[in-house]
């Protein structure tokens, strides 16, 4: 045991903090995380995963009761393991996916710590190629050594809440999407919902069919069928590989700056029926402008619910478009359907401003999405903003520092459920061509 790490105790001496060494630190314990263990073990390399919480926490506990994965079961797949349960055209809910990964990982025999957080990282900028240590994983229980560190709590870790929020009438409940659980959970009385995400419609819809009165506050999206010409969505993605203008979305300023606004919105929360604007303010959903400001009780909002709408019109309109085009020229014979788009016959723009009081709106949920959280890593690997600096969304600022489950820049690709077989295959390659091409390669386990 290395005694170099110590802490102060209660003062009566210090503490010694064991020191271990392993090839690979991974942090977090997700699908992204578990799925780079597993890839270097198929290539015979030691790693071990640190969890703060639980395997699958954010779909076990940090999302609403009725979500559901929207990509399908046939998406839940890991290095070596595809769905092998009976429905895989379904959409399972979250903590059945974390069950999915928590056997995975038994049935792996892979190397998890859970209720392990990371306190910080160390990663000397001065290490060279031929150091075994270049990173310095601190725990609460001593500190792990490594070759390589594999970030991966994703692009979404933080909850993102305006700050307008706090010029809120603090009578007026707050929440933020990762927060809420289900309509019995909040304050009886009418609800805003702010952001239309898939998060933000569906649980605006929720909450409509549980007989709350509910107005969403819109924001710029992209809306697609969830059923077309006989066929889900997701099968016409395979088949016309539709998969780039999933995850992809090209700027609207025509710049030529792609943007992620967020996937598609497809389908309500129980993945029955197609989801949209139209379709929300039909059922009664009361549509306002992008809130922009806060005068306590009042919202001041911008003037553009028909514009946001018309925008989202478009979008659908660009994918049946593609499919309709790929039909005529595979010759399939499927059965024809108008491409309907967005109902605007219910839509209309609401004004300036939303009198919370008046509407008795009791409750606002913010679905105003997530930030990336890496507090634990040197500044020197992050930019201005406490994001990573990265290539390709993989490679970090410094030699043997990888990403997992983070957006490259431009595309929502890698924080996909079945994207961590590709981003571990391509750390895990890596990995292995650095340990066969340098001599002198470290033991594992306990340092003497």
């Amino acid at each position: 045991m290395d005694l170099c790490g110590l802490r102060p105790s209660d003062g009566k001496g210090l503490i010694q903090l064991e020191v271990e060494y392993v090839e690979t630190v991974i942090v977090g314990a997700g699908q992204q995380g578990c799925g780079v263990a597993a890839a270097l073990q198929d290539l015979g390399h030691e790693s071990v995963v640190v969890e703060r919480r639980e395997i699958g926490q954010a779909w076990a506990h940090e999302r609403w009761d009725s979500l559901r994965v929207g990509s399908g079961n046939r998406s839940v797949q890991f290095p070596g393991w595809e769905y092998d349960g009976d429905d895989p055209d379904g959409h399972m809910l979250g903590p059945e996916l974390a069950r999915h990964l928590r056997r995975y990982v038994e049935k792996r025999k892979l190397r998890v710590r859970q209720h392990t957080p990371v306190l910080k990282v160390e990663c000397p900028q001065e290490t060279s190629a031929y150091d075994d240590v270049r990173f310095r994983t601190h725990l609460p229980t001593g500190i792990v050594e490594s070759r390589n560190l594999v970030a991966a709590v994703g692009g979404y870790a933080r909850p993102r809440v305006p700050s307008l929020a706090s010029q809120v009438d603090p009578a007026v409940n707050q929440v933020h999407s990762s927060d809420y659980r289900n309509p019995g959970s909040l304050a009886e009385g009418a609800v805003l919902v702010v952001g239309t995400g898939i998060s933000g419609q569906q649980i605006a819809d929720e909450l409509l069919e549980a007989g709350r009165e509910v107005f969403l506050s819109v924001g710029r999206h992209s809306a697609w069928p969830h059923h077309y010409r006989g066929r889900s969505i997701h099968e016409w993605m395979r088949v016309f590989a539709l998969y780039e203008d999933f995850v992809r979305q090209p700027a609207a300023d025509g710049s030529g700056r792609p943007v992620l606004p967020g996937l598609p919105v497809t389908a309500s929360q129980d993945w029955n029926t197609g989801l949209n604007l139209g379709t929300l303010a039909g059922k009664g959903v009361v549509l306002v402008g992008s809130t922009r400001a806060a005068q306590h009780d009042v919202l001041l909002l911008e003037d553009n619910v028909v514009a946001i709408a018309a925008e989202a019109d478009r979008s659908f309109r660009r994918v049946t478009d593609k499919i309709d085009t790929g039909i005529r020229k595979r010759g399939f014979a499927v059965p024809e359907q108008d491409p309907a788009g967005i109902g605007m016959e219910h839509i209309s723009d609401f004004g300036s401003k939303l009198h919370l009081g008046e509407r008795d709106i009791t409750t606002i949920i913010w679905c105003t999405g997530f930030g990336p959280d890496y507090q634990i890593l040197p500044d020197h690997v992050l930019d201005d903003d406490g994001a990573p600096i990265q290539d390709k969304g993989i490679f970090g600022a410094v030699p043997g520092l990888y990403y997992a489950g983070l957006p490259d820049g431009d595309s929502l690709a890698p924080v996909a459920i079945s994207a961590n077989i590709e981003n571990g295959r391509v750390i895990a390659h890596n990995v292995h061509f650095d340990h066969v091409s340098r001599p002198g390669r470290p033991a594992t386990g306990h340092r003497a």
